[in-house]
């Protein structure tokens, strides 16, 4: 791999497929959302919806929109 190629796997998120939000994802959204903004929220909804975990779609709202 030649230096400064982006093609590292750490860095790229593929997107899986549509699921609802199961109802513990819900429940702990609901608590988490009393910190955060509505945008920080949606964020974190649309990823989890397609296969991203609580705590990464919480880093990468965190870094995309902020609190």
């Amino acid at each position: 791999m030649a230096y400064g190629s982006s093609s590292s796997k750490s860095m790229t998120h593929k997107r899986g497929k549509y699921r609802p939000l199961t109802e513990a994802q819900k429940k702990k959204l609901k608590k988490h959302s009393e910190h955060h903004s509505k945008k920080h929220m949606e964020m974190m909804k649309r990823d989890m919806r397609y296969g991203m975990g609580f705590d990464c779609a919480h880093k990468k709202a965190m870094k995309k929109v902020g609190k």
